[in-house]
């Protein structure tokens, strides 16, 4: 790291600092605040989504996964299959549903629904794990830039969560999407950059086909299936698996939902989600084909293996940075890197004070308060769950690797139920509240079974084992109570009528162009496949 290098970095954040104080301005009242005024742009949205995923554990866990990580390889590439499905289903109910109403909080239609206790539990639920959830992120980020950085772990989580807390205190929602846009822009360039400084140093050397272990070329595993073989980076559960997980993910997850009530209109947000299903694939491509030549980059350059722990693969890519790319383009890669670790907290943060204030205050006095004592309000509980994140990530930092990965794996266990209460919110007419809950927990006890008892069990199919228990428990629990018909409320979609929604007289064109964009997916991997193999 050089004196310019460290300079890009504090520039960076002195940016992200100053546009939250710009966007200060003109801030008036918490729709501003958590919705950005509902003015933003498709793309800016559609940008903050994949940014958000793209975080900087996926830009250097992908390629160490490629590289170095035990039946790894070019598998990975597989997870990105469901994601155009995923956005269709999203874009043809979710978004109708939910922007019927007027929500802050996504969280806000289940209480339409099914009342405020559903929407309590539901709301209470993401709280803990996305708290929980959000300081494992920052400890697992600082773990790798404290090394790249050469300062101490205390100091980077310290750095990171307090410029997170500051400008997103500051700025709310808009500055957090305006900063998801840069940070993937740099990203864009890193990864373009490092790909570059590859292939120089390979050569003519750089096909992977006179190198690359067979097993690591594998780009779609159909020869397992994840229900008892151990065996989770394989074609069924990671697109059956991800498709759900993916559903739950981007339409009942706050972090991902509130970005999508941030448009003017239903179409923005669709259009959000088809940006985000179509550019996303792309960039994990080049973060794994940067894998495949970071095998060979090992083998001609010894000093980056010595300079490797093995038992820290994920720091391949921030060294491969530090040694090989020029002063300059280091700092603006590493300030990438920075941002990207900083995109999945300020979101966290932000969200974490929506859903507190219009869901577990609902019923308290703040809804008589004016509209600037309610911003301040807004801007105190963003600054105060920051604060719980980053101790919540110090405090993980003195734990064990068990108790991280046990937190890492608690989104799992929710993802499925959830999305199930939210369709069911969607699409049925007779269930209430309880059944629902009642439902949820069902589907989160076997998720847990399956965890305790199962463990060759794919993970990823606990997003379809909670959501079929859910679903099914609340059916048989309202079918056998002979629950009273209630009003169809604006937003629900009677089940009977999901067939007939999505015949082809429904499909419109970015529905087609996002099968298209699946199956160029899928035949894409299958091609790279026979070229490789």
């Amino acid at each position: 790291m050089t004196l310019l290098d460290w300079l890009i970095i504090v520039f960076y954040i002195a940016l992200m600092i100053g546009k939250s104080l710009w966007i200060y301005k003109g801030q008036k009242s918490q729709k501003d605040y958590f919705l950005g005024g509902q003015g933003m742009s498709p793309w800016s949205v559609g940008f903050s989504l994949i940014a958000n995923q793209v975080s900087v554990i996926s830009m250097i866990g992908a390629p160490a996964f490629v590289a170095l990580q035990r039946r790894g390889g070019m598998r990975w590439l597989q997870y990105e299959l469901a994601i155009p499905l995923a956005m269709i289903f999203l874009m043809h109910f979710l978004v109708p549903a939910l922007r019927k109403y007027s929500l802050t909080s996504i969280y806000e239609y289940l209480g339409e629904r099914f009342g405020h206790t559903c929407r309590l539990t539901i709301s209470t639920i993401f709280l803990l794990s996305r708290a929980l959830g959000t300081g494992v992120v920052l400890y697992a980020s600082a773990m790798v830039l404290a090394v790249v950085l050469n300062i101490s772990l205390f100091t980077t989580m310290i750095i990171m969560g307090m410029v997170a807390v500051l400008y997103t205190t500051i700025g709310g929602i808009k500055a957090d999407i305006y900063s998801d846009v840069i940070q993937l822009i740099i990203i864009w360039i890193g990864t373009v950059a490092a790909l570059i400084a590859a292939l120089s140093i390979l050569g003519a050397d750089w096909s992977p086909l006179s190198w690359a272990p067979t097993e690591r070329l594998l780009t779609i595993d159909f020869r397992h299936h994840g229900l008892g073989d151990g065996e989770t980076f394989s074609f069924w559960p990671m697109l059956i698996g991800g498709f759900f997980l993916y559903l739950s993910y981007y339409g009942c997850d706050q972090t991902q939902g509130q970005r999508l009530l941030t448009t003017s209109t239903p179409e923005g947000a669709k259009k959000a989600l088809f940006i985000n299903g179509m550019f996303r694939f792309p960039l994990v491509l080049g973060y794994c084909f940067l894998g495949l030549l970071m095998i060979r980059v090992l083998e001609v350059e010894p000093q980056l293996r010595m300079a490797l722990p093995p038992e820290h693969p994920d720091y391949l890519i921030p060294i491969f940075i530090i040694r090989f790319l020029p002063a300059g383009l280091t700092g603006l890669v590493l300030a990438g890197l920075f941002a990207a670790s900083m995109s999945s907290l300020d979101s966290s943060f932000n969200s974490l004070s929506a859903v507190t204030i219009r869901d577990l205050l609902k019923n308290s006095s703040i809804s008589r308060w004016g509209e600037k004592r309610r911003l301040l309000l807004s801007r105190a509980f963003t600054f105060g769950w920051g604060i719980f994140c980053t101790m919540a990530g110090l405090a993980f930092a003195r734990s064990s690797a068990t108790v991280i990965e046990m937190v890492n794996m608690v989104g799992s266990l929710f993802y499925g139920p959830v999305l199930a209460v939210f369709l069911l919110a969607m699409f049925t007419r007779r269930l209430k509240g309880w059944t629902a809950i009642a439902g949820m927990v069902s589907g989160v006890v076997v998720n847990l079974g399956l965890w305790l008892f199962a463990p060759k069990v794919s993970w990823m199919w606990w997003n379809v084992a909670g959501f079929l228990i859910t679903i099914l428990v609340a059916l048989l629990l309202g079918g056998l109570t002979h629950l009273h018909r209630v009003e169809i409320k604006k937003g629900d979609v009677p089940w009977r009528e999901l067939l007939f929604s999505i015949l082809p007289r429904g499909l419109n064109r970015s529905y087609g162009i996002l099968i298209g964009a699946f199956v160029t997916i899928f035949l894409l991997l299958l091609i790279m496949q026979y070229l490789l193999l």
